[in-house]
């Protein structure tokens, strides 16, 4: 059965083709560090999470024309399985400075890494804009209403079974990781373009 795409996700560090999301990646809210876990541990990253108000089609996207086209920006944590989760902090993209937008990485009450948007490409507008240059190329673009994620502001890090992880955003707010997801993380992967799924 054919799964319904979402949205996509930018190539890590302006490398690589995007990856589609779709509808069984999305993670329920985290509900805090007091959530239940299943076993196993994950990888995880914040990201900045861009949600369309219209559609973006590449060549020749730039970063201020895929700013124009965001209907808001959310804070987010992805993890190496493909699945991802969004925080319900969202905001108008001329009123966060995406560059300075900051990020604390904490696993189990203790902060491990943190960064600032400028970590993607300089600013996570320009992995989007990429994104849609890199769909154009295949007669593809962005559609209204995806979500699309920018990337990591940070390496991946490990979230050991039954510990909790969470991204803490300057202006974008607090994403959770959900604490049920390791027992199906390993089985999903990400899905890069194929004719296949467009």
């Amino acid at each position: 059965m054919s799964e319904r795409i979402i949205g996509i996700r930018a190539g890590l560090a302006g490398a690589g083709e995007p990856a589609w999301l779709t509808e069984p990646m999305v993670l329920p809210p985290g509900g805090g560090p007091g959530a239940g876990r299943g076993s196993g541990s994950v990888r995880a990253a914040p990201e900045i999470a861009f949600v369309m108000s219209a559609r973006l089609a590449g060549p020749g996207v730039t970063m201020p024309a895929a700013m124009a086209v965001i209907a808001a920006v959310h804070g987010a944590v992805s993890t190496d399985a493909g699945f991802f989760a969004c925080g319900p902090v969202g905001l108008p993209p001329g009123s966060v400075d995406l560059t300075l937008e900051a990020c604390l990485v904490e696993v189990n009450g203790q902060v491990v890494d943190s960064a600032t948007g400028a970590a993607v490409m300089g600013h996570p507008a320009q992995a989007l804009a990429q994104a849609a240059n890199q769909l154009g190329g295949r007669g593809l673009a962005i559609e209204p209403g995806w979500i699309v994620l920018a990337g990591g502001m940070t390496e991946p890090v490990t979230v050991p079974a039954g510990r909790p992880m969470a991204a803490h955003f300057t202006s974008l707010g607090s994403v959770f990781l959900p604490l049920s997801i390791t027992d199906r993380g390993a089985s999903q992967g990400q899905r890069h373009l194929s004719p296949q799924l467009s």
